[in-house]
């Protein structure tokens, strides 16, 4: 076997190109075979492996490789100098072409296959810029670990995101890199083996001429030699036993066959982690696991002492409310993995058109099968490997998989489609070569672990706040224990036994340790991040109902601070129902309510070519025997007036034929085609923007089906039929021909004058129910609206009067006058515009950028086309819409809109103000907690030398202010009276003053109820004898458990007086009030042991609860201190 001379030399070129970019190769030379670290990337391994096909014996003998070699074939003690790089310049001899193919031949004896053989001898080679413990888990580190379920203990440390942003970004360099290695490596071997392709047995019985494995090879190493092998494409089809115009059978047995054969289109998941690991990671808690050391040391020292099981009621009472802390927060977590699990099955939905059985309908890209016709338009994501059949001007980035920005082209001579990739142009038809986990992208995808969402902004606002508090809580705790420890030690100097210590003392220490570990715990709100999540979470199952699908977490939150929308027109404020309603053809205006026959023949044919043509969209026969249209919504009511005027589909498209299609560019906002026609004339089709178009004619056709030369009075006649139909918020599009030379190729651009006009049309898109008054909402809630439409102006301008954006002081401008303006006329136009026409893609995104940067605003925006995607990446919030949106725009943006429809727009502003209102709610609820209960044992410390509320007690005061206080404040449902507030905006304080207010009034309330219990507690209950002290305790602890239960009420309304309204609509709220109500009655009444609680009589329970009432009226009071401060 010989090795070809242009194969090594184009094969060590490539790979030291890449290689050299990737900055492995200093790595691997410094790396010596007993200090390599376990966990590199299987494709990456290959970039090493090509290094030592591309460089010296130098880097050979440092990896140890050489002697292998020389052992297993005998060879003599000589380098493989043949290798370095000075001789890969020179002319490769027959004898090292030999020595070259003998070495192949090894790898692939020793491996079987290559990557098999670089797992064996590069399995430890590390990658450059990688530490040694972020190896331990390669598939770790390819996306951030999905986990915005876990309590945020303690501090968000953000140099930990920074590294995992730089990770991520390092894994996207390592995937470009491994993806064009392989490639190399391919075609490295394809030049060095022989072709020796048998078909399996089982495979050929099934009906098949190719195996999964031979197929799969072809389109993924782009082997061009070998696609003609097996006869091109159309072999391909024929082996694969599909046709390439109707595609597979629909038989079950025949689907099952191809499923058994060829794989089905998923990828492997990650197996869902189980409620034990969430315990285990609720169990990682720091200050839970200090608590735990303690409950063992206190059983210990307790049973040692006074015995079982007495001296175990302490200890078991630390253990058992650890124990319940754990399980509710993983029950939490775990509820929420589940939710978050459904929401990203539902992100991954994705419906592509598919020829089967002679039938184009829709199918989802799971249920893709090998052999399937596809159908690809602009901003479809390729669902499979596969091979181009047939289409025009179609561009592919393959940026997601290889990192390369520049658009591949793909045509006969280049045919392959790679899974991942996005059409940027044109449009084909596509055969299913391979699918799921044997796609190059499958490959990928099989080494990357869970991916999830970074925590929001908000999240990583709250976690510094915990940060803060903590810190503070620690200094009062070691305070604390410091004064406890004195105290104790003062007193047996006093008693004469500061030499003598018991079994009591060291429990009495252990406890005062408990007490600071523990108001440690309940000082550090590590509930607010939680009650985020938990917000987020409600929100986004509930907006799916409401037909959002959020994509990003932080959408939520960010949507209920936004105070612009910018809103396409098409099927964002109307239906995308459109219908032809009114033409003008021959200079007459037709209504097409009624009957039409009073056009010219000859006018008639040039229309009905021009629309069945020119078209993306396609007249079908259902399976049900039915004429169905397919195509954009547009198109169709095009398709649908060319069908009214008797025409024939079928026959036009097959009475020409195409030389080139120039798909329909919101930058030049027209479409166009050239026809071959049978009689040898060359004539292109155009149709877009009626302005745009009309430019571009010279001549008309008139009343009498002659083309005549366009005069100004005509020009200004059709000009006046465009705004007549505009004015009655008609969509208007023109149609033109032009006659061509016959020699044009199908490289030649479409012309951009000299066309005859055919005609205008104008189309009904009606407005949605239920805009106008959305709109009005968003007003009164001072979010501004804007219509950004690629439509007419005066079109736009008419339905933007009947949904109520266009008001007498805005402004409706054009895209081309937007981009001629200066910085200082944009200053004074941008926050006057309210409706912007005929702009580009490039207009929308410099609009919301100078929103976003010069004003400030927090921007929404919608989108649904590929050409969306840089206005929906600058937005704030990014709105893609679920029916007409491409997967372009769905992927660059934040939230999808199921239904297309802008009242669910501001149905998500609602839920996102929702996400705010109530994470300030439990903020609110939660400080006001911490501030007393730190306060209260640290004064109680200094003051008596004791603590109120014991380690278990502030423990079970934990769990109520954070996971049930999460749950009962961060569930409230939205309503219309936030509609009816500002926007918070980019600069807006997250805890106000009216939440200022609200918590040092309730606390300084609850710290003086109980410091006065504390106080004179004794004398007013009467309490006597050995247990007064106890009794006292437990009335002090159940008083500020009612006052935590009555203050959660109080929370749910921070401004308004009535805080019961809805209440029983909110049944978690309830029912976490009623859990916490009868828990604490049985933590006093029957857990006194665990607890250190005594039972309290019916008055005792009245007076607690009473105490914790009070604070109702008493947040009134308050609410009611800004108005009084302003009437003052």
């Amino acid at each position: 076997m010989f090795v070809r001379n242009n194969a090594i030399d184009t094969m060590r070129e490539h790979i030291k190109d890449v290689v050299k970019e990737s900055g492995l190769i200093e790595n691997i030379l410094q790396q010596k075979k007993n200090d390599i670290v376990v966990g590199s990337f299987g494709s990456i391994r290959m970039i090493e492996k090509a290094i030592f096909l591309g460089y010296s014996n130098d880097m050979v003998n440092e990896i140890g490789l050489l002697e292998g070699y020389r052992r297993d074939w005998n060879l003599p003690g000589k380098n493989l100098g043949f290798l370095s790089t000075s001789c890969v310049k020179k002319k490769v001899k027959l004898k090292e072409e030999r020595l070259t193919g003998r070495l192949i031949v090894w790898i692939l004896k020793k491996g079987k296959a290559m990557e098999s053989y670089l797992n064996e001898n590069f399995g430890r080679v590390k990658p450059k810029h990688s530490s040694d413990e972020s190896l331990r888990d390669w598939r770790t580190l390819c996306g951030v670990v999905k986990n915005p379920k876990r309590r945020f203990r303690f501090t968000a440390n953000l140099a930990k995101r920074n590294e995992a942003a730089v990770m991520r970004r390092t894994n996207q360099e390592k995937l470009k890199v491994a993806v064009l290695v392989s490639k190399a490596a391919v075609h490295f071997l394809q030049g060095v083996q022989p072709s020796d392709y048998t078909l399996p047995e089982e495979v050929k019985s099934a009906g098949f001429e190719i195996c999964a494995d031979e197929v799969a090879s072809i389109v993924e190493g782009h082997d061009s030699k070998k696609l003609k092998h097996h006869g091109g494409v159309d072999g391909i089809a024929k082996k694969l036993n599909t046709s390439t115009t109707s595609g597979i059978s629909t038989d079950k047995q025949t689907l099952i066959s191809r499923q058994e054969h060829f794989g089905i289109n998923k990828f492997t998941e990650t197996p869902h982690r189980s409620f034990w690991v969430f315990v285990w990671e609720a169990l990682q808690d720091m200050t839970l696991m200090v608590l735990g050391v303690c409950a063992f040391v206190s059983l210990i020292v307790g049973i040692a002492t006074e015995g079982w099981p007495r001296g175990a009621h302490d200890g078991l009472g630390i253990v058992a409310s650890i124990l319940l802390v754990v399980f509710v927060t993983a029950t939490s977590d775990y509820r929420q993995s589940l939710q978050f699990k459904d929401l990203d099955k539902e992100k991954k939905k994705i419906s592509i058109q598919v020829t089967r059985n002679g039938y184009r309908q829709k199918l989802s890209i799971y249920e893709l099968l090998v052999g399937d016709i596809v159908h690809l338009a602009i901003g479809d994501q390729v669902p499979a490997d596969g091979l181009f059949l047939s289409g025009f001007s179609v561009s592919i980035d393959e940026s997601s998989l290889t990192g390369e920005s520049e658009p591949i082209m793909v045509t006969t001579e280049n045919p392959y489609l790679l899974s991942g990739t996005k059409v940027q142009d044109g449009s084909c038809k596509m055969l299913v070569t391979t699918v799921g986990m044997r796609t190059q992208w499958g490959k990928l995808m099989a080494t990357l672990s869970e991916g999830g969402d970074d925590e929001t902004p908000l999240q990583v606002k709250l976690n510094g706040v915990a940060t803060i508090i903590g810190k503070i809580g620690l200094f009062f705790a070691i305070i604390t224990f410091t004064v406890l420890v004195q105290k104790l030690i003062t007193h047996k100097i006093n008693q004469k036994t500061h030499w003598k210590w018991s079994g009591d003392d060291a429990l009495e220490l252990l406890e005062y340790f408990a007490i600071a570990v523990t108001i440690v715990v309940v000082a550090v709100p590590e509930g607010l991040p939680l009650a985020v999540t938990l917000s987020l979470a409600f929100a986004m199952k509930k907006m799916m109902n409401d037909k959002a699908l959020v994509r990003h977490l932080a959408a939520c939150e960010t949507m209920g601070s936004a105070t612009s929308i910018c809103s396409d027109k098409t099927g964002t404020l109307t239906t995308n129902h459109m219908t032809v309603v009114k033409a003008c053809i021959c200079t007459k205006v037709l209504d097409l309510t009624k009957k039409v026959n009073d056009i010219p023949d000859n006018a008639l044919k040039l229309l009905l070519q021009s629309i069945f043509t020119n078209t993306g969209g396609e007249v079908v026969i259902n399976q049900r025997g039915n004429r169905e249209i397919l195509g954009t919504p547009t198109e169709t009511a095009i398709l649908e007036f060319g069908l009214l005027l008797g025409g024939d589909f079928k026959s036009e498209r097959e009475g020409s034929k195409v030389v080139r299609v120039e798909p329909f560019n919101s930058t030049k906002k027209r479409m166009g085609v050239v026809l071959k026609l049978p009689e040898g004339i060359v004539r292109a089709h155009c149709k877009g923007a009626s302005e745009i178009i009309l430019a571009a004619c010279e001549n008309m056709i008139n009343g009498n089906g002659e083309v005549v030369p366009l005069d100004e009075e005509s020009v200004n006649n059709l000009k006046g039929i465009i705004d007549k139909f505009a004015g009655e918020a008609l969509r208007t599009l023109c149609l033109a021909y032009v006659d061509l030379n016959s020699d044009v190729s199908p490289e030649t651009a479409i012309p951009a004058s000299g066309y005859t006009c055919i005609g205008i049309v104008g189309i009904k898109d009606p407005v949605r129910p239920g805009v106008k008054e959305s709109v009005a909402l968003c007003r009164a809630a001072g979010i501004t609206v804007r219509m950004v439409t690629g439509d007419n102006i005066t079109t736009a301008k008419a339905i933007a009067k009947e949904c109520g954006i266009l008001t007498d002081d805005g402004i409706a401008i054009e895209g081309p006058d937007f981009r001629e303006k200066s910085l200082d006329e944009l200053y004074y136009l941008i926050p006057k515009i309210q409706v912007m026409a005929r702009s580009s893609p490039l207009d929308k995104h410099t609009l919301v950028r100078h929103l976003r940067t010069t004003f400030g605003e927090v921007v929404a925006v919608t989108g649904d086309g590929t050409n969306d995607a840089p206005a929906l990446h600058e937005a704030d919030i990014g709105l893609a819409m679920g029916i007409a949106g491409t997967e372009v725009a769905k992927e660059s943006a934040d939230v999808i809109i199921l239904d297309d429809n802008f009242s669910t727009i501001v149905t998500v502003a609602k839920w996102g103000r929702s996400v705010y209102i109530n994470i300030q709610k439990f903020v609110q609820f939660q400080l006001t907690v911490n501030v007393v209960a730190l306060v209260v044992n640290f004064t109680s410390a200094c003051l008596t030398g004791s603590a109120p509320l014991t380690a278990v007690q502030l423990l079970w005061v934990n769990m109520i202010m954070d996971t049930l206080g999460a749950l009962a404040l961060a569930t409230e449902p939205p309503n219309d009276e936030l509609m009816k507030r500002q926007p918070v905006g980019r600069t807006g304080s997250f805890i106000s003053i009216v939440m200022w207010r609200n918590i040092l009034g309730q606390s300084i309330y609850q710290f003086t109820v109980i410091w006065l219990l504390q106080s004179k507690g004794k004398s007013f209950f009467g309490l006597h004898g050995d247990d007064s002290d106890l009794i006292l305790n437990t009335l002090i602890f159940n008083a500020f458990v009612f006052c935590q239960l009555f203050n959660e009420i109080n929370s749910r309304e921070m401004e308004k007086e009535d805080v019961t309204d809805g209440i029983w609509d909110n049944n978690v709220f309830v029912s976490v009030i009623s859990a916490t109500f009868i828990f604490q009655v049985i933590i006093v009444e029957y857990l006194g042991t665990f607890a250190n609680t005594s039972p309290l009589t019916i008055i005792q329970w009245f007076f607690s609860i009473f105490i914790g009432f009070l604070s109702m009226p008493i947040a009134v009071y308050l609410k009611r201190i800004p108005y009084l401060l302003k009437t003052n």
